[in-house]
């Protein structure tokens, strides 16, 4: 994410200072106050920590533009770091997704790619050094027995029964814990702070617990395992870290990894807290996702319904519309939701300068022009993008017999209905001016089966010579040229807005949609498309943006619709408030 001010752009390679700024976000200013004092000796080095225990969502695409995005505005470097101490979560599959979601994003962390799990012996090095100041001990309380323990916000906590034990004896204890002493769960580790505190992270908190679980990485090398906040802190003073920029509800953990740092004597990076992005219509938060895959409430990880940016990527969204969403939602500390209109607004507007435009019908009725030569075929020009200059036109075909949609025909229309109706004349997009003369139904369900129409061989182009003017004007595909493809209509996964906030405490999976996916067959679309990669990204005329999905093989074309052309959710949104 670049900041939109260009003079914002820090090199400090040649010691250049950047101005003064007023209209900076508070992050950004309190960069530019530790340059100025040159805090850092006048760097900035940032990193994105991520557990690999699932894929990675569009909250951690805002984290990753802030972070990595200032170090960019700054002339600095940035990590990409995997935090990866818990083995029961983490998988190899989740790390290889977050790097190819960060690729995808934009960003290159280079050679800089580290592992928290690389510092587990320094880590258990600084362990024993705390042991040895008598600021860590073996404890022998039960995980219930330590939750009793430590009080609540109103009440201080006891001191466990094991916190007075000596230096030699947490030493002895704590080496038995690396040697498989010890059954699982049976001993911690744990900070000597102070059980009154009234934050109560500060309350003797865990630092190590036994765990025999094969790691991704280490496989049974170890049988101890550090917690988070003993390995976070000090993964950024290892890396060099001078700003460590993080979601707001680790602000009640910056004054524990400050104590470790202080005690353990090492460098200490700056700890910046904002506000997560939370986002209307859907759940964030890898425990929650995993719960949607693992239940099979939707197909997989790269889901198009799903917040992730695998499943964003496979509905079409593209990256440098999330990083303009991302830097329009500015940084704040303070909580709010964003709509998802606004997501979807940056995807449109991305879209409608790149997309190519394509003629596809999603739900046929044949069209048969009479007066029409039968079996003559024309190749028409049809502009790729109005919005791109640089996109010229491609080659259509025109026939006798053609496709539109089924809902652009009304035997008897309402007052504001402009499209194909009997009697009336309509322009085909980029063909002719055809007049509606009969149709012809089923017998037995009455349905329209074909809708018979003459043609003006003076409007080619869709324009006519004499001034006539037609109020519509509709999409189609010849019937003799038209591929077959599917298409995959999406709405909100949710039918709430905030479907984890439930005033009566209701279980947010009730709030599902069972009408999230609508997928279909039958569709008709111009013969351009065949062969096309997956991933390419179009705008079906008058239905929306829609991309190529990953199960399009030689014998199927599937699209997934992207976004419609126009703001749906102000419709849902009045919906919900009758």
């Amino acid at each position: 994410m670049k900041n939109s001010d260009a003079n914002l752009k820090h090199n400090t390679e040649n010691g250049d200072k950047p101005a003064a700024k007023t209209n900076l976000d508070f992050i950004r200013q309190e960069v530019e106050k530790d340059l100025a004092d040159n805090t850092y000796h006048g760097k900035v080095h940032t990193r994105f920590p991520p557990e690999p225990s699932g894929y990675l969502h569009i909250g951690h695409a805002k984290a990753i533009c802030i972070s990595f995005g200032i170090a960019e505005d700054y002339g600095g470097r940035y990590n990409l770091r995997f935090d990866d101490s818990n083995p029961i979560t983490e998988e190899h599959e989740y790390v290889e997704a977050i790097k190819r979601d960060v690729r995808w994003l934009g960003f290159d962390w280079e050679e800089r790619e580290f592992y928290a799990s690389d510092y587990f012996e320094t880590l258990y090095g600084y362990a024993i050094k705390l042991i040895e100041k008598g600021k860590a001990y073996a404890c022998d309380l039960t995980p219930d027995e330590m939750r009793a323990y430590r009080g609540t916000l109103v009440e201080p906590g006891k001191d466990s029964p094991y916190r007075t034990r000596s230096i030699e004896e947490n030493l002895a204890l704590f080496r038995g814990m690396r040697n498989g002493e010890f059954p699982d769960g049976s001993r911690t580790l744990r900070a000597k702070i102070d059980m009154a505190s009234p934050n109560l992270n500060m309350r003797d908190p865990v630092m190590y617990r036994v765990l025999r679980a094969p790691h991704y990485r280490y496989g049974t090398e170890w049988c101890i395992y550090p917690t988070y906040d003993f390995t976070h802190g000090q993964s950024d003073s290892i890396e060099g870290i001078t700003h460590s920029l993080c979601d707001v509800q680790f602000e009640d953990h910056r004054p524990l990894y400050d104590w470790f740092l202080e005690e353990l004597e090492i460098y200490r990076p700056r700890q910046i807290e904002f506000a997560r992005l939370n986002l209307t219509h859907t759940v964030l938060g890898k425990r929650k996702l995993r719960v949607l895959v693992q239940e099979g409430h939707v197909n997989d990880w790269d889901d198009p319904r799903l917040p992730t940016l695998a499943g964003m990527r496979r509905r079409g969204y593209t990256p440098e519309a999330i990083r303009d969403f991302c830097n329009r939602i500015g940084v704040s500390k303070a909580d709010n939701l964003i709509e998802m209109s606004q997501l979807e607004y940056s995807i449109r507007t991305d879209l409608n300068q790149r997309a190519p435009r394509v003629m596809a019908v999603l739900n046929p009725v044949k069209v048969v022009i009479d007066n029409y030569p039968v079996g003559e075929v024309e190749w028409l020009d049809a502009e790729n993008n109005p919005e791109d200059e640089n996109a010229g036109t491609r080659q259509i075909p025109f026939s006798r017999e053609l496709y539109i949609e089924r809902e652009d025909f009304m035997e008897e229309p309402p007052r504001r209905f402009f499209r194909l109706a009997p009697g009336r004349e309509v322009r085909l997009k980029h063909a002719y001016y055809v007049t509606c003369e009969s149709v012809v139904k089923d017998p037995g369900t009455g349905e329209i089966l074909e809708i018979h129409c003459t043609y003006d061989p003076g409007t080619r182009g869709g324009w006519s010579d004499d001034g006539r003017r037609v109020r519509g004007t509709l999409h189609w595909v010849s019937a003799a040229h038209a591929v077959d493809a599917e298409a995959r209509l999406y709405e909100s996964l949710f039918t709430e807005r905030e479907p984890e906030n439930a005033a009566d405490g209701t279980d947010w999976t009730v709030f599902i949609n069972p009408n999230s996916l609508e997928v279909l067959t039958g569709c008709k679309v111009e013969p351009s498309l065949v062969g096309v990669p997956h991933g390419t990204r179009y705008q079906f005329l008058r239905m929306g943006y829609f991309c190529v999905d990953l199960d399009t093989t030689a014998e199927k074309l599937v699209f997934n619709r992207t976004v419609p052309l126009r703001d749906s959710w102000a419709k849902i949104q009045r919906g919900q408030k009758k």
